[in-house]
């Protein structure tokens, strides 16, 4: 009797050996319809991920190699979205607008909900306020957080603080960026003076860092030329924000009977990259209808998160590329332009797509068919008869967030 018990054991241990041996992924998402516009995969797929690794994406993936298996059926699966301009520098101290204080937000309440893995906080802290952006933010949130530095050294205190050209030291904004890889860039933005020197010292401490430069342009006045900017003054690879912004003190991209200013494809020929940035007041239908109508898309998407914004016509990430969905953008172009071009914007290639051996941050979205409501900064509304909704977000292997718990197993009554 102890021989055979004995042998039901070995017999038993092996089994499990066996199985454990050939649960060779930590995760696998069957089913799901995958967008990867870095390696041109758009069809019905499986991924699997072997821990904070993208492991394997196959027609067929055998769910008995996998310890957890999420049915994607019906969904798209996409790497993880990157925003390539929010506003993340949360504070308590009053009167210093997105600069440690109350109208920027903390990352994670606002990220993962939507399928975001990866933020760029869009100047909110200067060189001079960095090293307190990174131990309040950077270092406290779950979201992977960048950053690029305002030229001005005190960041986006608003009012006058931003309107000091001898706050704007090039040298020192790239010194940062090179010690500092959370930083990647730098942002020109709320200058009214009718004169050039932030965007001049921007681009010289982009040149110094060789990072890319993002401009916020207008209020100037009077106004400068926005043709000079993009063909004169930027170089290939900074970024144009706000792009369908209808605002005083700028030149818009469409002119009055609805034409895309040829200028403006010029510049996108040229390597000038266009970015949404939403925001609360700069997103207009007036410009953005004729623009996407005359085929002109942003090469990124974005929010420009902050307490401005959140509440009015932006809300978040899926909101702003369902607007840009309902517009005629491909749904392709649209992943493409929150995953993989931001990445690529800002020299973090590591991201932004499910490449075997990549980091495994991915959304699951929800392409949902209905009647919906658009809004713009003008308070006009667009109906439209798409929306996307995130399901489920991965960052670095780990599920951190799921809407409707098709992670989970399910609970019945015993």
């Amino acid at each position: 009797m102890k021989i055979i018990y004995s042998f039901f054991y070995l017999v038993c241990t092996l089994c499990i050996s066996l199985t454990a041996q050939a649960q060779t992924y930590s995760l696998l998402i069957k089913g799901g319809h995958v967008i990867d516009p870095k390696n041109g995969i758009d069809k019905v797929m499986d991924v699997a991920l072997n821990d904070s690794i993208v492991a394997k994406v196959a027609g067929h993936i055998d769910s008995k190699l996998a310890k957890q298996v999420i049915d994607a059926t019906g969904f798209y699966v996409t790497p993880g979205l990157i925003d390539l301009h929010t506003h993340h520098f949360f504070g308590t101290v009053p009167d210093r607008y997105l600069c440690n204080s109350y109208e920027a937000l903390p990352p994670d309440g606002f990220t993962f909900r939507c399928g975001v893995t990866t933020v760029v906080d869009a100047g909110s802290p200067g060189w001079k306020t960095f090293k307190t952006y990174k131990e309040q933010t950077i270092k406290h949130s779950k979201t992977r957080v960048f950053t690029f530095l305002n030229i001005v050294g005190e960041g986006m205190r608003g009012g006058p603080y931003e309107q000091n050209p001898e706050d704007m030291n090039a040298k020192m904004t790239a010194l940062v960026i090179q010690q500092n890889p959370e930083a990647i860039g730098i942002k020109v933005a709320h200058y009214s003076g009718a004169d050039w020197t932030p965007i001049d010292r921007a681009v010289e401490a982009g040149k110094l860092a060789n990072a890319p430069v993002m401009i916020d342009f207008g209020q100037h006045d009077p106004p400068l030329s926005l043709k000079e900017l993009l063909l004169d003054k930027l170089r290939p690879g900074d970024i144009f924000t706000h792009v369908f912004a209808h605002v005083p003190g700028r030149m818009s991209i469409v002119d009055d009977n609805g034409k895309v200013f040829p200028y403006i494809w010029e510049a996108q020929k040229r390597g000038i990259v266009f970015d949404v940035g939403h925001g609360g007041g700069s997103f207009s239908f007036a410009q953005s209808v004729a623009a996407t109508k005359a085929g002109f898309f942003p090469q990124t998407i974005s929010t420009d998160l902050h307490t401005g914004s959140m509440n009015s016509g932006m809300k978040d990430m899926d909101n702003v590329m369902s607007k840009m969905l309902n517009l005629g953008m491909s749904l392709q172009k649209i992943i493409a332009a929150s995953t993989w071009e931001p990445a690529r914007t800002i020299h973090k290639e590591e991201y932004g797509h499910l490449t075997e051996g990549a980091i495994a941050d991915i959304a699951i979205l929800n392409l949902r068919k209905g009647s919906f409501g658009f809004t713009d900064a003008a308070g006009l509304r667009m109906n439209g008869d798409k929306k996307l909704e995130c399901e489920l977000t991965i960052l670095g292997g780990e599920i951190v967030y799921d809407l409707n718990g098709i992670s989970k197993p399910e609970w019945s009554e015993k």
